[in-house]
């Protein structure tokens, strides 16, 4: 991944200098136009190949098949809990959505294709997207084409026979379920995708420095940005546990409450523990970027002082009041 950003920022550089030498053989006015425009250009180019490369890696749109009755939809809702994730069950989406298709083969490819498509717009913000059907056939799951299989085989035979005949064993899957319980299925999938996902001490990493007494919903946006910009993300607290009222909170709290709010991104971030850093200071420039992350003004305003009063609460609605 490192080696090919390498190369596309070559790329991009060339096409920066393509723009320059053309405008210098006109006149100065035009060449600080066009440097500007390359500039931009550049930094657009960067951004949009970073989401890809990021979309790429994560293993994001999870599909959960096999025959009817196998145990597709306890898995899936278990999952999605716990995953944060948004979900397709598809016997909804035919219901709701598509209700024209069929069961025949050509139906279940086409059925197949769009639930893929649902995914995968569902997956362009960086987040878990779980799809729940039978996917009887290779032609179908090559259709819905899923970055992460799970394959439920607890069942010889579904309730419909016409499927039971249709029914193809996988070829290729990530996770296989024969037996256990829901809890335990949720347990060997996560651990297999966090597998998928581990964390490289020597790749690109982001650096995020803070309190977060709590972490909230507006520090957890910030670690989805570094996250989707670096590839990885390492979250330094500092140690201000007790120094006043607006740091109750421990190391290990606080570590806790971020794993836990940030399960989806798997071993993608590490939490480490810092003095109480006051001042960043540095010589020159030395191969790192300093720079500040601009949240929505709805997400400025979400207010650790507001939690620990008992305002809002962590995804910063205020407690009490009917979502809108």
């Amino acid at each position: 991944m490192h080696r090919f950003l390498t190369n596309c920022g070559h790329y991009h550089a060339k096409l920066y200098q393509r723009v320059l030498i053309r405008a210098e053989k006109r006149n100065y006015k035009l060449r600080i136009a066009a440097q500007g425009i390359a500039h931009n250009l550049l930094h657009i180019l960067t951004e949009k190949l970073k989401t890809i490369v990021y979309n790429i890696c994560m293993k994001r749109k999870i599909l959960i098949m096999g025959l009817p009755g196998s145990g597709k939809t306890t898995l899936a809702e278990k999952l999605v809990a716990k995953l944060k994730a948004a979900w397709f069950n598809a016997d909804a989406v035919r219901q709701d959505i598509y209700s024209e298709l069929g069961f025949s083969a050509k139906d279940r490819i086409s059925h197949a294709k769009r639930m893929g498509k649902l995914c995968d717009w569902a997956k362009m913000g960086g987040n878990y997207v779980i799809a729940d059907f039978v996917c009887p056939t290779q032609e179908t799951r090559e259709a819905f084409n899923a970055d992460f299989t799970i394959w439920v085989d607890r069942i010889q035979e579904g309730r419909y026979e016409d499927t039971n005949k249709m029914f193809e064993k996988p070829m290729n899957y990530d996770v296989r379920l024969i037996d256990g319980t829901p809890e335990e299925w949720v347990d060997v999938v996560i651990n297999k995708i966090n597998e998928t996902q581990s964390w490289d001490n020597q790749a690109p990493t982001a650096l995020l420095i803070g309190r977060y007494q709590p972490f909230h919903i507006g520090h957890k946006t910030l670690v989805s940005e570094a996250i989707k910009r670096t590839g990885q993300c390492c979250i330094a607290l500092r140690d201000v546990a007790g120094i006043d009222e607006s740091n109750p909170y421990d190391f290990e709290k606080v570590k806790k409450e971020i794993h836990s709010a940030c399960i989806e991104f798997g071993n993608k971030i590490k939490v480490v523990e810092l003095p109480n850093i006051t001042d960043v200071f540095y010589g020159r420039g030395v191969g790192y970027n300093i720079e500040q992350l601009e949240l929505s003004k709805e997400l400025q305003e979400v207010s650790a002082t507001k939690i620990r009063d008992g305002q809002i609460g962590q995804d910063g609605k205020p407690l009490g009041k009917r979502p809108e």
